[in-house]
Parts: structure tokens; sequence; C-alpha cells
């Protein structure tokens, strides 16, 4: 906090003198101007906790000083005490009031009235400037706990994606599709849709590891995946990692023929990657089997069911020769 700042403003360096003696003992820097003039050219250098301003001086008297402090913006608010002359203070009082004023000191000069009213002042200026300083730094605190909210919020949308995300596909893992399952088929179970589910396993997966290695084998899990969002669907389409080589699409309102077209689209799209898998006894490239099941949901099923019959679709294009499509009603095989 600093050091308030007094403007004693006289004509007469005695007078000066004598409100400097009378101001000793307050933790106060003092300022001296003899004229008005020079007593507005401090005010704009200056933040004054108070101006003690002589009436009477030639050229620009204190009236003139009071309102054109009044309206500057900057020194519209420092109070100004009046010091006049006793014999000529009826004249003045009034218009001292309207120029801006707050009080008036009449000379000769009253020591202890005098200390008491310009104490009071300093005290004000004091609790304005610890007001301020607590406004600042209220301020500061508020931009601070908005930075820790915003930092707090995305830290929490990192923690979804990583709760909620395959880390090294970046799909959908198998909790939030279980979460995504169960809505659906609610949902559905409302509607009167159907719903759809694709299945697809990476023919002789564990082969693949065995003769190219882990790291290669990750990159195979990641390219299928990357094929996997590339192909289109719509925005309430949702793939994801549901297992080691598994991969899960589940098509809320759409029907077996729709699912089986998605199906193939994936099945060939994978195939035509032709990354070679050379101990494959499928193909000398890299392929799926592809499991689909479709149902319109009923209150009283669970929605594993769906699961379950898409599984053992799944398992029947296995049984059939892998790289092939098979529906729980039907089984369609794709040329490889």
């Amino acid at each position: 906090m600093g050091t308030p700042k007094i403007l004693i403003v006289d004509d007469r360096p005695e007078n000066l003198l004598t409100l400097e003696g009378l101001l000793e003992g307050f933790d106060a820097e003092l300022v001296r101007a003899t004229s008005g003039e020079q007593a507005l050219a401090h005010t704009l250098d200056h933040d004054f906790a108070l101006i003690l301003l002589d009436v009477q001086m030639p050229g620009m008297d204190g009236f003139e000083v009071a309102e054109l402090m009044r309206g500057n913006r900057k020194t519209k608010h420092i109070p100004i005490i009046f010091v006049t002359a006793s014999y000529k203070a009826s004249e003045h009082v009034f218009k001292g009031y309207e120029s801006g004023a707050v009080d008036y000191l009449l000379k000769p000069l009253n020591t202890m009235v005098f200390r008491s009213k310009v104490g009071v002042f300093i005290e004000l200026f004091q609790q304005r400037q610890a007001l301020s300083e607590k406004t600042l730094e209220f301020d500061r605190k508020l931009v601070e706990l908005e930075e820790l909210q915003q930092q707090l919020e995305e830290t929490n949308e990192q923690l979804l994606m990583l709760s909620t995300t395959d880390g090294l596909t970046g799909l959908l893992n198998w909790r939030r599709f279980d979460e995504l399952l169960n809505e659906e088929w609610k949902r559905g179970s409302r509607t009167g849709r159907p719903l759809s589910l694709v299945l697809m396993d990476i023919d002789h997966f564990k082969a693949y590891n065995d003769t190219y290695g882990h790291q290669v084998g990750d990159d195979c899990l990641r390219e299928v995946a990357a094929t996997l969002v590339k192909i289109p669907m719509r925005a309430m389409d949702k793939t994801a990692r549901i297992g080691g080589e598994e991969f899960a699409v589940l098509l809320p309102e759409t029907d077996c023929s729709g699912a089986i077209e998605v199906a193939n689209r994936i099945r060939e799209c994978v195939d035509a990657l032709e990354k070679p898998h050379r101990s494959s006894p499928t193909a000398g490239n890299v392929t799926i089997s592809v499991g689909v099941a479709s149902l319109v949901p009923t209150p009283g099923d669970p929605a594993r069911k769906l699961l379950e019959l898409a599984d053992v679709a799944l398992y029947q294009a296995k049984s059939d020769g892998r790289n092939c499509c098979c529906c729980h009603q039907c089984s369609l095989e794709s040329i490889a």
C-alpha cells in the first residue's frame, strides 16, 4: 500500500509552511502548489488522498480549480477541503460546496480540528486503497479459479476419453460399447425399431503375431481400425474394439439386410488392404470373418441376447471357411 499524498495549495509561502507544520507526524507525502494552474498540473501526476485548497489566489482561484477537477474523471473523486479566512466564510461557504468541496477550514486554523479532519481523510484513502488491492487480488484469484476450472474440465474430458477409448486403436473400448449396447437396446424397445450388431474377427491373428511379432500385430490392429473409421457410416453408428482382434459395429434402427450390407462393405475394405499374411490358410493377406445379428429389442430380453446371436453368426462364418459374412438367419459368402 503506497504512502498517502496530500496536495497543499496557497499562493503565500508562509501559509504553506504553516500547513506543513500542522501536518507533521502524519505518514503522508506533501506536495506543494502556489497557484491553481500548478495544482491542476500536480493532479495529473499524482493520486492524492486529500487537497487543502486556498480559496483566494491571484489568477485562478480555489473555486475554479475545484470545478475543473470535478469535470475530470481522474480527479473528480479527490476530496477537497477549502481553507479560507473566517471573515470571508459566510460568502464563500455555499459557493464552495457547489464547486465540489467536502469541508471548510477557517483561518486561523484550529490545530486539533485540522489534524482530526485530515486524519479522517487519510484513513478513508487507505481504506479505499486496501479495498482496491483486495479487489485486484480477488480478480486475480477469480482468473486463477477460472483457469483451474478449465484445466479440470479438460482433465475430466481426457479421463472420460481414456475410460471409454481403446488405447491402441482409438476406437471405443469394451466398456463404452457395452454401455451403448444397453442404451440402444432400451431405446429400441421403446421405439420398436430394429437394432443390428456386426462382430468381426481378424482371421488367424495368433498365427500373424507368431509370424511377424506383436509390434507388427499391433500395427495391423491399428490399420484395420483405421479402415473401419474410414467407411462412411451414420453418426449414430458406433465402432469399437471389444477384444484382442475382435471389433464391433453397433447399428441402431437398422434391419438385417442393412446390417449385412455394412458387414460385406467392411469385409471387402479389409480384404482390399492386401496386407500380407503368409501364415494364413485362408488367404495370402489379412482377412476378417464377420457375424451379423438383428433384432427388434423387447423389454423382457437382455441386450446381451443380440451380442450372443452375433457371436453365433461369427462362429458360423469361421466354420464356413472365414473371410465371409454370416447372419444368424442366413449365410452370405463373399469372394475372398
